[in-house]
């Protein structure tokens, strides 16, 4: 079960699910900040 194909395919998908986790995570956090300069709190 753990050959080295299999290895690499679920690295290669665990690296790409950080990606995708991580460039929502900054769209959101760009987006919170660029919000916070309208809001007149």
């Amino acid at each position: 079960m753990l050959d080295g194909a299999f290895l690499s395919h679920a690295i290669g998908w665990l690296i790409g699910a950080m990606t995708v986790c991580a460039a929502v995570v900054t769209f959101g956090a760009l987006f919170a900040m660029g919000r916070s300069g309208y809001r007149k709190d």
